[in-house]
């Protein structure tokens, strides 16, 4: 059972440094999502912001490679795959905005919010993760 008094941020703070700054780029990244998801579009504060969300996203994916927790191939797991994933479809998505492209662009966003934050976010839940124990216990 869940309870906000048994949330301890212990397991994070004790996790080595790229982990740390790996989840603090990715909460930051699903936050500003979120204000990005919330907002008028195509204004200058939306691209300011955007291009912002696109720097941490760089960031999240960067600050994973150093992360080698899940061996499924030698150091490497899905989730390092996402993470080209993600830095492939970055340029892709700031390509069509330029280009006025706004349904490839609202496409390309959309699948990296939901894709990289929301979904591969859901899986640091699991109790066996450094999340799951700050959220759950354990």
């Amino acid at each position: 059972m869940w309870r906000v008094d048994s949330i301890s941020l212990k397991p994070l703070l004790e996790a080595p440094l790229a982990i740390q700054i790996h989840a603090f780029a990715a909460l930051s990244a699903f936050l500003l999502g979120v204000v990005q998801l919330a907002r008028v579009k195509g204004t200058r504060t939306h691209r300011a912001l955007g291009y912002t969300w696109v720097g941490l996203m760089v960031f999240v994916a960067a600050s994973s490679m150093l992360i080698h927790e899940l061996r499924q191939w030698g150091n490497f797991s899905l989730i390092h795959l996402l993470s080209v994933f993600t830095l492939a479809m970055l340029p892709l998505g700031i390509y069509f905005a330029r280009r006025h492209n706004v349904v490839g662009h609202r496409k390309t966003m959309l699948g990296l919010f939901f894709g990289a934050l929301v979904i591969a976010g859901a899986f640091t839940l699991l109790p066996s993760r450094i999340l799951g124990r700050i959220m759950f216990g354990g």
